[in-house]
Protein backbone atom coordinates (compact mmCIF):
# COMPACT_ATOMS: atom_id res chain seq x y z
CA UNK A 1 0.00 0.00 0.00
CA UNK A 2 1.29 3.60 -1.26
CA UNK A 3 2.15 5.99 1.62
CA UNK A 4 0.54 9.49 0.94
CA UNK A 5 2.74 12.41 -0.02
CA UNK A 6 4.25 14.69 2.89
CA UNK A 7 2.04 17.88 3.29
CA UNK A 8 3.28 21.44 2.79
CA UNK A 9 3.59 21.72 6.25
CA UNK A 10 6.13 18.67 6.68
CA UNK A 11 7.81 19.21 3.90
CA UNK A 12 11.96 20.92 4.21
CA UNK A 13 11.54 24.34 4.14
CA UNK A 14 13.87 24.07 0.99
CA UNK A 15 11.63 21.93 -0.87
CA UNK A 16 8.25 23.37 -0.13
CA UNK A 17 6.41 23.93 -3.25
CA UNK A 18 6.11 27.32 -4.85
CA UNK A 19 2.24 27.23 -4.46
CA UNK A 20 2.81 26.89 -0.86
CA UNK A 21 4.80 30.20 -0.91
CA UNK A 22 2.54 32.05 -2.75
CA UNK A 23 -0.15 30.94 -0.52
CA UNK A 24 1.17 32.16 2.38
CA UNK A 25 2.88 35.73 1.02
CA UNK A 26 2.91 37.77 4.06
CA UNK A 27 1.21 41.07 3.96
CA UNK A 28 3.72 42.34 6.19
CA UNK A 29 6.50 42.11 3.29
CA UNK A 30 5.13 45.67 2.43
CA UNK A 31 7.02 46.75 5.89
CA UNK A 32 10.55 45.90 3.59
CA UNK A 33 9.11 48.49 0.92
CA UNK A 34 8.56 51.36 3.29
CA UNK A 35 11.74 50.86 5.52
CA UNK A 36 13.20 51.02 1.71
CA UNK A 37 12.00 53.51 0.81
CA UNK A 38 12.83 55.17 4.08
CA UNK A 39 16.15 54.95 3.42
CA UNK A 40 16.40 55.86 -0.04
CA UNK A 41 15.03 59.60 1.25
CA UNK A 42 17.26 59.59 4.06
CA UNK A 43 20.54 59.27 1.51
CA UNK A 44 19.08 61.75 -0.91
CA UNK A 45 18.71 64.41 2.38
CA UNK A 46 21.50 63.30 4.15
CA UNK A 47 24.15 65.83 2.42
CA UNK A 48 27.73 65.20 1.30
CA UNK A 49 29.27 64.01 -1.81
CA UNK A 50 26.88 64.19 -4.59
CA UNK A 51 26.78 59.99 -5.04
CA UNK A 52 25.23 59.36 -1.74
CA UNK A 53 21.73 61.40 -3.01
CA UNK A 54 22.50 59.58 -6.82
CA UNK A 55 22.39 55.82 -4.20
CA UNK A 56 18.65 56.89 -2.85
CA UNK A 57 17.77 57.58 -6.11
CA UNK A 58 18.81 54.97 -7.63
CA UNK A 59 17.19 52.67 -4.25
CA UNK A 60 13.94 54.39 -4.89
CA UNK A 61 13.93 53.74 -8.53
CA UNK A 62 14.98 49.73 -7.84
CA UNK A 63 12.14 49.75 -4.84
CA UNK A 64 9.62 50.48 -7.11
CA UNK A 65 10.20 47.46 -8.77
CA UNK A 66 9.93 45.29 -5.64
CA UNK A 67 6.84 47.07 -4.73
CA UNK A 68 5.56 46.38 -8.25
CA UNK A 69 6.30 43.01 -8.04
CA UNK A 70 5.33 42.19 -4.58
CA UNK A 71 2.06 43.81 -5.43
CA UNK A 72 1.46 41.67 -8.93
CA UNK A 73 2.42 38.51 -6.83
CA UNK A 74 -0.45 39.58 -3.03
CA UNK A 75 -2.78 39.70 -6.73
CA UNK A 76 -2.52 36.37 -7.57
CA UNK A 77 -2.69 34.91 -4.22
CA UNK A 78 -5.61 37.29 -3.65
CA UNK A 79 -7.53 35.29 -6.97
CA UNK A 80 -5.78 31.66 -6.47
CA UNK A 81 -6.32 31.40 -2.63
CA UNK A 82 -8.93 34.04 -1.31
CA UNK A 83 -9.05 32.37 2.20
CA UNK A 84 -5.79 33.16 2.60
CA UNK A 85 -5.83 36.63 1.87
CA UNK A 86 -9.72 36.50 4.08
CA UNK A 87 -7.49 35.22 7.01
CA UNK A 88 -4.92 38.12 6.67
CA UNK A 89 -7.48 40.51 6.33
CA UNK A 90 -9.09 39.39 9.61
CA UNK A 91 -6.07 38.56 11.77
CA UNK A 92 -5.91 40.86 14.42
CA UNK A 93 -2.32 41.59 13.54
CA UNK A 94 -1.75 41.25 10.03
CA UNK A 95 -4.60 43.13 9.29
CA UNK A 96 -2.68 46.27 10.65
CA UNK A 97 0.01 45.79 7.47
CA UNK A 98 -2.59 46.16 4.74
CA UNK A 99 -1.94 50.18 4.94
CA UNK A 100 1.53 49.57 4.64
CA UNK A 101 0.60 49.29 1.18
CA UNK A 102 -0.97 52.84 0.95
CA UNK A 103 1.96 54.11 3.13
CA UNK A 104 4.30 52.70 0.50
CA UNK A 105 2.55 54.62 -2.16
CA UNK A 106 2.74 57.74 -0.24
CA UNK A 107 6.24 57.48 0.78
CA UNK A 108 7.02 56.84 -3.00
CA UNK A 109 5.09 60.62 -3.32
CA UNK A 110 7.76 61.83 -1.16
CA UNK A 111 10.83 60.35 -2.81
CA UNK A 112 9.33 61.22 -6.45
CA UNK A 113 9.00 64.67 -5.66
CA UNK A 114 12.14 66.24 -6.53
CA UNK A 115 12.70 63.61 -9.03
CA UNK A 116 9.55 63.17 -11.04
CA UNK A 117 6.37 65.72 -9.63
CA UNK A 118 3.92 63.66 -11.94
CA UNK A 119 4.88 60.14 -10.40
CA UNK A 120 4.85 61.68 -7.34
CA UNK A 121 1.16 63.45 -7.64
CA UNK A 122 -0.14 59.92 -8.82
CA UNK A 123 1.52 57.93 -5.86
CA UNK A 124 0.34 60.45 -3.30
CA UNK A 125 -3.28 60.84 -4.54
CA UNK A 126 -3.68 56.64 -4.74
CA UNK A 127 -1.71 56.40 -1.33
CA UNK A 128 -3.95 59.00 0.29
CA UNK A 129 -7.09 57.74 -0.70
CA UNK A 130 -6.09 54.45 -0.30
CA UNK A 131 -5.11 55.05 3.31
CA UNK A 132 -8.52 56.86 4.55
CA UNK A 133 -10.25 53.82 3.26
CA UNK A 134 -8.33 51.08 5.39
CA UNK A 135 -8.03 53.52 8.05
CA UNK A 136 -11.60 53.88 8.04
CA UNK A 137 -11.87 49.89 8.05
CA UNK A 138 -9.33 49.39 10.46
CA UNK A 139 -11.59 51.62 13.13
CA UNK A 140 -14.54 49.79 11.85
CA UNK A 141 -13.22 46.05 12.97
CA UNK A 142 -11.81 48.40 16.61
CA UNK A 143 -15.02 49.30 16.61
CA UNK A 144 -17.01 46.59 16.13
CA UNK A 145 -15.31 43.42 17.30
CA UNK A 146 -14.75 42.37 20.30
CA UNK A 147 -10.38 42.75 20.80
CA UNK A 148 -8.42 41.46 23.27
CA UNK A 149 -5.32 43.93 24.81
CA UNK A 150 -3.50 40.84 24.21
CA UNK A 151 -3.80 41.12 20.32
CA UNK A 152 -2.77 44.72 20.84
CA UNK A 153 0.84 45.59 19.67
CA UNK A 154 2.84 48.77 18.19
CA UNK A 155 1.56 47.53 14.54
CA UNK A 156 -1.59 49.04 15.27
CA UNK A 157 0.17 52.56 14.97
CA UNK A 158 0.58 51.71 11.41
CA UNK A 159 -2.98 52.36 10.02
CA UNK A 160 -2.25 56.46 12.40
CA UNK A 161 1.51 56.86 11.04
CA UNK A 162 0.10 57.17 7.30
CA UNK A 163 -2.09 59.36 7.81
CA UNK A 164 0.96 61.85 9.30
CA UNK A 165 2.61 61.38 6.10
CA UNK A 166 0.08 62.48 3.55
CA UNK A 167 1.31 66.06 4.05
CA UNK A 168 4.66 65.71 3.12
CA UNK A 169 4.23 65.18 -0.38
CA UNK A 170 0.31 66.44 -0.24
CA UNK A 171 1.12 70.37 0.54
CA UNK A 172 2.50 70.14 -3.18
CA UNK A 173 0.14 68.57 -4.17
CA UNK A 174 -3.48 69.37 -3.13
CA UNK A 175 -4.93 72.51 -1.00
CA UNK A 176 -3.79 72.41 1.99
CA UNK A 177 -6.88 71.61 4.04
CA UNK A 178 -6.41 68.39 3.00
CA UNK A 179 -3.22 68.15 4.60
CA UNK A 180 -4.34 69.21 7.46
CA UNK A 181 -7.16 66.81 7.85
CA UNK A 182 -4.89 63.73 7.75
CA UNK A 183 -2.41 65.71 10.14
CA UNK A 184 -5.39 65.74 12.47
CA UNK A 185 -6.46 62.22 12.38
CA UNK A 186 -2.61 61.29 12.87
CA UNK A 187 -1.40 63.11 15.44
CA UNK A 188 -4.82 62.53 18.10
CA UNK A 189 -4.88 58.61 17.17
CA UNK A 190 -1.25 58.99 17.76
CA UNK A 191 -1.80 60.26 21.69
CA UNK A 192 -4.63 57.98 22.62
CA UNK A 193 -3.16 54.65 20.94
CA UNK A 194 0.74 55.73 22.67
CA UNK A 195 -1.34 55.45 26.13
CA UNK A 196 -2.60 52.08 25.69
CA UNK A 197 0.31 50.68 24.12
CA UNK A 198 2.15 51.62 27.25
CA UNK A 199 -0.35 49.79 29.17
CA UNK A 200 -0.41 47.01 27.13
CA UNK A 201 3.44 46.43 27.35
CA UNK A 202 4.02 47.44 30.84
CA UNK A 203 0.52 45.66 32.65
CA UNK A 204 -0.33 43.05 30.41
CA UNK A 205 2.13 40.24 29.29
CA UNK A 206 4.87 41.13 27.11
CA UNK A 207 4.78 40.74 23.71
CA UNK A 208 5.67 37.69 22.06
CA UNK A 209 9.47 37.48 20.27
CA UNK A 210 8.70 37.93 16.76
CA UNK A 211 6.66 41.57 17.62
CA UNK A 212 9.16 42.49 19.80
CA UNK A 213 10.81 44.68 17.02
CA UNK A 214 7.38 46.15 16.48
CA UNK A 215 8.39 48.72 19.69
CA UNK A 216 10.87 50.90 16.76
CA UNK A 217 6.91 51.58 15.33
CA UNK A 218 7.03 54.02 18.40
CA UNK A 219 9.61 55.90 17.03
CA UNK A 220 7.82 56.75 13.74
CA UNK A 221 4.80 58.38 14.69
CA UNK A 222 6.38 61.89 16.52
CA UNK A 223 9.16 62.14 13.79
CA UNK A 224 6.93 61.39 10.89
CA UNK A 225 4.42 64.39 12.98
CA UNK A 226 7.49 67.18 12.92
CA UNK A 227 8.07 65.88 9.34
CA UNK A 228 4.22 66.77 8.77
CA UNK A 229 4.32 69.39 11.03
CA UNK A 230 7.70 71.27 9.17
CA UNK A 231 6.05 70.83 5.79
CA UNK A 232 2.43 72.52 6.72
CA UNK A 233 4.21 75.83 8.67
CA UNK A 234 7.30 76.12 7.69
CA UNK A 235 8.79 76.78 10.82
CA UNK A 236 10.36 75.32 14.10
CA UNK A 237 7.76 76.09 16.83
CA UNK A 238 7.40 74.38 20.41
CA UNK A 239 5.14 71.90 18.86
CA UNK A 240 7.85 71.42 16.70
CA UNK A 241 10.45 70.77 19.14
CA UNK A 242 8.32 68.72 21.53
CA UNK A 243 7.67 66.41 18.53
CA UNK A 244 11.37 65.83 17.12
CA UNK A 245 12.57 65.66 20.95
CA UNK A 246 9.94 62.96 21.67
CA UNK A 247 10.66 61.26 18.89
CA UNK A 248 14.46 61.42 19.89
CA UNK A 249 13.88 60.57 23.11
CA UNK A 250 11.98 57.34 21.98
CA UNK A 251 14.73 56.34 19.78
CA UNK A 252 17.20 56.78 23.04
CA UNK A 253 14.28 54.33 25.19
CA UNK A 254 14.71 51.74 22.58
CA UNK A 255 17.79 51.63 21.66
CA UNK A 256 17.94 50.85 25.55
CA UNK A 257 16.56 47.83 24.89
CA UNK A 258 19.06 46.92 22.85
CA UNK A 259 20.51 43.89 24.36
CA UNK A 260 16.82 42.24 23.64
CA UNK A 261 16.36 42.70 20.07
CA UNK A 262 20.13 41.44 19.21
CA UNK A 263 19.33 38.30 20.87
CA UNK A 264 16.20 37.40 18.71
CA UNK A 265 16.31 35.16 15.77
CA UNK A 266 15.23 36.80 11.79
CA UNK A 267 11.72 37.59 11.65
CA UNK A 268 9.70 39.63 9.05
CA UNK A 269 9.01 41.91 11.73
CA UNK A 270 12.69 43.12 12.00
CA UNK A 271 11.66 45.39 8.79
CA UNK A 272 10.03 47.23 11.40
CA UNK A 273 13.36 48.62 12.37
CA UNK A 274 13.68 50.39 9.15
CA UNK A 275 11.35 53.21 8.85
CA UNK A 276 11.42 54.25 12.36
CA UNK A 277 15.19 54.89 11.92
CA UNK A 278 14.57 56.70 9.13
CA UNK A 279 12.05 58.83 10.03
CA UNK A 280 14.12 59.55 13.22
CA UNK A 281 17.18 60.33 10.81
CA UNK A 282 15.23 62.56 8.38
CA UNK A 283 13.55 64.52 11.22
CA UNK A 284 17.08 65.09 12.57
CA UNK A 285 18.44 66.37 9.18
CA UNK A 286 15.37 68.21 9.50
CA UNK A 287 16.07 69.89 12.95
CA UNK A 288 19.90 70.32 11.17
CA UNK A 289 18.52 72.57 8.31
CA UNK A 290 16.60 74.80 10.96
CA UNK A 291 18.79 75.42 13.56
CA UNK A 292 21.73 74.81 12.25
CA UNK A 293 23.15 72.94 14.95
CA UNK A 294 25.60 70.04 13.85
CA UNK A 295 24.76 67.57 16.61
CA UNK A 296 21.62 66.95 14.85
CA UNK A 297 23.00 66.72 11.66
CA UNK A 298 25.62 64.19 13.75
CA UNK A 299 22.34 62.50 14.78
CA UNK A 300 20.77 61.80 11.27
CA UNK A 301 23.91 60.32 10.26
CA UNK A 302 24.40 57.78 12.86
CA UNK A 303 20.98 56.73 12.80
CA UNK A 304 21.24 56.66 8.79
CA UNK A 305 24.04 54.61 8.92
CA UNK A 306 22.53 52.20 11.61
CA UNK A 307 19.57 52.19 9.02
CA UNK A 308 21.79 50.74 6.08
CA UNK A 309 23.13 48.64 7.88
CA UNK A 310 19.62 46.94 9.26
CA UNK A 311 18.34 47.00 5.93
CA UNK A 312 20.70 45.68 4.13
CA UNK A 313 20.91 42.66 6.79
CA UNK A 314 17.46 42.32 6.42
CA UNK A 315 17.14 42.12 2.81
CA UNK A 316 20.19 39.68 2.59
CA UNK A 317 17.70 37.14 5.43
CA UNK A 318 14.61 38.26 3.56
CA UNK A 319 16.05 36.67 0.55
CA UNK A 320 17.49 33.71 1.98
CA UNK A 321 13.91 33.16 3.60
CA UNK A 322 12.73 33.42 -0.16
CA UNK A 323 15.54 30.87 -1.61
CA UNK A 324 14.61 28.18 1.36
CA UNK A 325 10.85 29.10 1.33
CA UNK A 326 11.02 29.46 5.01
CA UNK A 327 8.44 32.00 4.66
CA UNK A 328 6.14 29.40 3.38
CA UNK A 329 4.20 28.55 6.54
CA UNK A 330 1.03 29.71 7.72
CA UNK A 331 0.91 31.87 10.32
Amino acid sequence: MSTPPPSAHTLDASTRPKAACLMHLPVPLYGSVMGINGLAIALAHAGGPAWIGIAGTSLLHANLFWFLGLTIAYLIKLIAHPDEVRAEWNHPVRMNFFPAISISLLLFAVGYLPVHEGMSKVAWMAGAALQLILLLRTLRVWVFRDAMLQTMNPAWFIPVVGNLIVPIAGVAHAPIEISWFYFSIGIVYWILLFGITLHRVVFEKGLPPKLLPTLFILIAPPAVGFLAYMRLTDGLDSLARILYFHALFTGLMIFAFADRFVRLPFYLSWWAYTFPLAALSLASFRYYEATGGPVFHGIGVAVLALLALIATWNAWKTLEGFRTRSFCVPE
